[in-house]
């Protein structure tokens, strides 16, 4: 059965190849990205039948845009993939003062999926793209009052956002299911090569684990869970995200700035 899917950061990268990928399949695609030409050769490369939705996700506004875009449009979202992602970046820091890397790889993510909640079945899924890069969380450095370089940032995101997966798993018992996802390490991707300087391996590794995840009976009952695709399965987070205490400073920090970007926008 055809699913309607939006992949945010979906114009390059494991994102573009995801889309394509699943385009292929039959389902409806809904790209996003920051550029419009961009936004349009992705979908030119796809073929027919592609939305396309512009937004900046480290803005909280453009956050909301997008999300006020897609629910005029559809009244049904199957498949949410959080996929965007930053690692190195000019200018880390955003205009409300805080790391750019947390915002468009966790805040970003949580604000999102908490607008498009209502049009997301029982049965529908949220996929979080997390990393073999997590890192215990400084509650300073999400708050922007502490500086970090960009591994941290990064690292520190990624088990971020693998926390919130887990505790959005436990407040909604009924669904959607949602996972968090190691799609493989040093694929091929734009941020990759940028913040790594190398080539990398063949990022179909990440689509198929991507496409896996939004459609496959394996992760229809594995929702709060994490999926190493370097080990190819299920397995553990980071430490940090199995320590309560740890996990609840990260939920409680997150709610607080989710809220202050609300007000603010």
């Amino acid at each position: 059965m055809s699913k309607t899917i939006l992949i945010t950061g979906s114009t390059d990268g494991i994102g573009l190849r995801t889309a394509k990928t699943l385009a292929d399949l039959g389902h409806t695609i809904l790209l996003h990205g920051r550029s419009l030409s961009k936004l349009d050769a992705a979908a030119a490369e796809l073929g027919g039948g592609i939305e396309i939705y512009a937004a900046d996700l480290s803005r909280m506004a453009e956050v909301e845009k997008l999300a006020a875009e897609v629910t005029a449009r559809h009244d049904w979202l199957d498949v949410l993939i959080n996929n965007a992602g930053v690692y190195k970046v000019p200018d880390a820091t955003t205009p409300e003062g805080l790391d750019l890397r947390f915002m468009v790889n966790t805040f970003a993510p949580y604000l999102l999926t908490d607008a498009l909640l209502p049009i997301i079945p029982a049965d529908g899924r949220i996929v979080n793209l997390s990393s073999a890069a997590q890192a215990p969380i400084d509650a300073k450095a999400m708050t922007g009052q502490t500086k970090l370089d960009d591994f941290d940032a990064y690292a520190q995101s990624k088990l971020a956002i693998t926390i919130w997966t887990r505790e959005f798993s436990r407040e909604h018992p009924n669904g959607p299911v949602a996972v968090a996802v190691n799609p493989g390490s040093l694929l091929a991707s734009k941020m990759v090569k940028e913040g790594f300087g190398v080539t990398g391996n063949d990022i179909q590794i990440g689509a198929d684990v991507l496409t896996a995840a939004a459609t496959s009976a394996e992760f229809a009952s594995a929702s709060g869970k994490y999926f190493d695709n370097d080990a190819a399965r299920f397995s553990d987070p980071h430490p940090g995200a199995l320590d309560p205490a740890h996990a609840a400073l990260v939920m409680e920090t997150l709610e607080q700035i989710a809220a202050d970007l609300r007000r603010q926008a």
